[in-house]
This record gives structure tokens, C-alpha cells and sequence, in this order.
């Protein structure tokens, strides 16, 4: 399945959490070490629809409020099937950014 970054560090940090429920606050924090981030605005935006999808993939279980327009999600929780992607992707060894030495 594929996952895009957020989304890795989404389930990474839910799993890591010491709480059941995880506010969407601590999600934030994935735009505090890129060079170039979006507008706050817009973080929260792609954080929502990245949320969205996770539970769409039944990875994550949503909770908060719907209106007749919108879902407001509040916290997550980890589905047995989002524990074993995050435990599998703990378990990655992430690649170093070393630049390819060119033999000629």
C-alpha cells in the first residue's frame, strides 16, 4: 500500500504515542522541519485530508464531530491493521542522503 510521507509520519507517530487517542495537534509538527512549508492554512488542510484518507483505508479510526456540510476530526486511534503498517514501517531502515559517486 502506498502511503505518502505525511501519512508514514502520521501512523509513526500515533503508534509512538504514549496515549490511545491522538489529538491532531501532534501532527502539526511534521511542517516544523521543512525548509519550505505551506501556509497554515493550508498545513491544516492537508493534514485533514490525509487523515481522511488513512481512515478511508481503515488504517485509523477518526473522532470528533459532523455537520450536515463537514467531519471535524478531533483525535485518531490506530485500527489493528494501522499498528501492523506502522510496526512494518518502524522496522525500515530509511535511506542516507549520500550523492552517488560517478566511476569513470
Amino acid at each position: 500500500m502506498k502511503l505518502s510521507k505525511l501519512q508514514r509520519f502520521i501512523l509513526k507517530k500515533a503508534y509512538l504515542s504514549d496515549r490511545v487517542k491522538v489529538t491532531r495537534q501532534v501532527f502539526m509538527s511534521y511542517y516544523e522541519n521543512l525548509k519550505k512549508s505551506p501556509a497554515n492554512k493550508l498545513q491544516v488542510n492537508i493534514v485533514t485530508q490525509s487523515l481522511e484518507r488513512l481512515i478511508n483505508k481503515g488504517l485509523i479510526v477518526g473522532y470528533g464531530r459532523k455537520t450536515q456540510e463537514k467531519l471535524f476530526i478531533d483525535s485518531i486511534q490506530l485500527t489493528p491493521k494501522g499498528k501492523k503498517m506502522a510496526k512494518e514501517l518502524l522496522s525500515k531502515q530509511t535511506p542516507l542522503p549520500f550523492l552517488k559517486s560517478i566511476k569513470k
